[in-house]
């Protein structure tokens, strides 16, 4: 049987970033949440804030280990298996990806330390320093992967010769056209997902009645967050939107799966893209709204797919139905958000237990979003690895086999198993744990390693049962 090194290093790839994505897209929020408490607490000296902090940066460590452990692997990947693009563009990868090293990695090692290991040892606003700047070293990391992944979907300050990339103008590379949107929508989504996260387990605590004056705080200021973030994310991502129309029009066609250039062009809620017959199946639609979100007049002409040749266009069912999934969550974290503001009002927000429950349900959520707009973003660039000039068989390794990409595919999925359940478990065991002072922490320890009972679609992700609210 013949494989087909391309496609299998297409789904290595796809399966290592997707993997490794979960974990950054936490972290970046959550570092500066910490940051945050410990500046809370550094000038309030009320020790919620202080439990908080502790608590969190718990989770942050196990998360940022995972996170590391899981994105080294890539680097590799462009030498195993796009050796051809990493010689083409290592004019301008190379010096990126040591940029992140030296000013990201460095700074979050010389800090992580003091974070993780200082509280009590160090004065407190050294502590406060080197949360702030464990923060900002995820920033910085973010900027240059986002801008040399940006590049590769709108290149610029570039030009190639001999099969090289040579840059003409680092600004221009550097900020190239998509990159400010990509920044901005990912730097968001962060903080969404890291709001989610900390509202969710917030959530649980409430319901099972633990430390009701630090987690009431920690859900209120996620609530108050995620109030003014996804709507604000909905914007950005519309500018987004039409960024990629103007660069990438075929990816935003498939993502409408709108084949023929026209004006009215129907919003569609469902259809059934058939790419062999360029149309689509069972199609629902609202009249002219697409053309108003994406040129902001009801008669707007958008491109379609067929203007581009088949062998150019992008799996337009994979396309089509991750923005559908991606955007679906968002309205539902939009329309969540909302909920929150009306028991505000009420006063019920910490005693209503089915809306608690649906926090703490919606901890999975943005990351499903996220990767299925990583999937919406990477899948929308096909054929093409570098968008209009090199494409994925002219960047992938010459000598490499189907059997080779197939072996080290299925070693990648078994080693990230054993990582993913490793982390999981030791989250899972600190959110047990909870906030407690250190005298009651080796009783709980005993109490995590008992066997419980097995879960049920009615039980919570950290425990066996739901106590009610405490009032």
């Amino acid at each position: 049987m013949e494989l087909d090194p391309l496609m299998l290093s297409r789904i290595q790839f796809a399966f290592v970033v997707c993997f490794h994505t979960i974990f950054p897209v936490f972290t970046i929020g959550l570092a500066s949440y910490i940051a945050l408490l410990q500046g809370l607490f550094f000038k309030t000296q009320n020790p919620a804030w202080d439990r908080l902090a502790l608590f969190w940066t718990k989770v942050f460590a196990v998360v940022f280990g995972m996170g590391v452990v899981s994105g080294i692997v890539m680097s590799f990947q462009f030498g195993t298996n796009w050796s051809n693009f990493s010689l083409a563009a290592s004019n301008f990868i190379g010096p990126l990806l040591s940029y992140e090293v030296v000013t990201a990695f460095f700074l979050e090692a010389a800090f992580l330390g003091i974070l993780l290991f200082g509280r009590g040892k160090v004065p407190q606003g050294i502590h406060l320093l080197a949360a702030t700047m464990v923060a900002v070293g995820t920033f910085i990391s973010a900027f240059w992967i986002l801008s040399a992944n940006s590049w590769m979907h709108t290149p610029a300050g570039v030009e190639l010769i001999d099969n090289r990339f040579h840059v003409t103008s680092w600004s221009e590379a550097i900020f190239n056209p998509s990159f400010p949107y990509r920044f901005a929508h990912m730097a968001m989504a962060s903080f969404i997902t890291g709001g989610f996260v900390v509202a969710g387990v917030s959530a649980w605590f409430l319901l099972r009645g633990r430390d009701p004056e630090a987690n009431r705080r920690a859900l209120s200021m996620c609530l108050w967050l995620l109030l003014f973030l996804t709507p604000l994310q909905a914007v950005v991502g519309d500018y987004h939107g039409l960024n990629t129309l103007e660069h990438q029009p075929t990816k935003v066609a498939a993502m409408e799966g709108h084949w023929e250039t026209a004006t009215n062009v129907p919003l569609l809620l469902f259809a059934l893209p058939d790419q062999e017959a360029q149309e689509n199946r069972l199609a629902i639609g609202i009249p002219n709204l697409a053309s108003l979100i994406l040129t902001h007049s009801f008669d707007g002409e958008i491109p379609g797919i067929s203007e581009v040749p088949p062998e150019e266009q992008p799996p337009v069912m994979l396309v089509f139905w991750s923005f559908r999934v991606m955007v679906g969550i968002g309205l539902l974290m939009i329309a969540t958000a909302f909920v929150g503001l009306l028991l505000r009002r009420k006063g019920r927000i910490y005693e209503s237990p089915v809306f608690l429950k649906t926090l703490v349900g919606m901890i999975s959520l943005p990351f499903i979003a996220v990767l299925a707009g990583w999937v919406v973003t990477e899948s929308g660039r096909a054929p093409w690895l570098v968008y209009g000039v090199m494409t994925h068989a002219e960047g992938v390794t010459p000598s490499l086999t189907g059997w080779m990409a197939l072996a080290t595919l299925i070693g990648y999925v078994l080693v990230y198993a054993v990582v993913f359940y490793a982390g999981i478990y030791y989250i899972t065991r600190v959110v047990r744990n909870g906030m407690l002072p250190e005298h009651a922490q080796a009783s709980a320890d005993r109490d995590a390693d008992r066997p419980k009972r097995p879960l049920s679609a009615a039980h919570t992700p950290f425990d066996d049962d739901v106590d009610p609210v405490r009032s």
